[in-house]
């Protein structure tokens, strides 16, 4: 008895088997598509807790400094020159400028549970034990490193500034809204915000 003699004595064999492939290629699509629908969904949880927690705050308050700044900038470039405005003009233009320069992931506080899954799933201990600064880096986030880097050493180039640039900090950001906020102050406007 040859093979096509099998299939055509037993129909119920056919039918099985077939259902047999059906059903597993149907399995296997849900399963994927289960995992893809659970991936996005927490991928969009992720997502929306960082910008709620730490995006939108952060870019909140660096915009509505770089705007009081700005601002604050113009309307003394505005009024009548004086030796002693002319000094304060001067200290906002720099504050202006350092505000300018400020990048997200300047001040961002870093994902710790990225670093944390990251770790998990390259699988080595040393890595659990390292420090951030020592986590293996995508490669895209390298590359935009690299033209921040470079960005970095033309402004420096600009500026005639002879020592390496340090990034800003949160604390940075700080300490340029405690300038702003005593310019203000000392200028007579009073300025609120949260």
């Amino acid at each position: 008895m040859d093979d096509e003699d099998i299939w055509q004595e037993n129909p119920q064999f056919v039918r099985d088997a077939e259902w047999d492939k059906l059903s597993s290629g149907f399995t296997n699509a849900g399963y994927r598509e289960g995992i893809t629908a659970g991936k996005e969904s927490a991928l969009q949880a992720g997502f929306d807790e960082g910008f709620a927690q730490v995006g939108a705050p952060i870019g909140r308050q660096l915009g509505i400094l770089r705007g009081i700044a700005s601002a604050l900038l113009s309307f003394l470039q505005a009024s009548p020159a004086t030796p002693e405005k002319a000094v304060i003009v001067d200290e906002v233009r720099a504050i202006v400028s350092q505000l300018g320069s400020i990048r997200f992931p300047d001040i961002a506080p870093p994902d710790l549970e990225a670093v944390r899954h990251a770790r998990e799933h390259l699988g080595d201990r040393r890595l659990e034990e390292a420090d951030e600064a020592e986590m293996p880096v995508p490669e895209e986030v390298q590359e935009k490193r690299s033209i921040e880097s470079l960005e970095d050493m033309l402004a420096q180039m600009g500026g005639g500034a002879a020592e390496t640039a340090k990034r800003p900090t949160m604390d940075d950001v700080s300490k340029l809204q405690a300038r702003l906020l005593a310019i203000c102050t000392q200028l007579g406007l009073s300025l609120q915000w949260s």
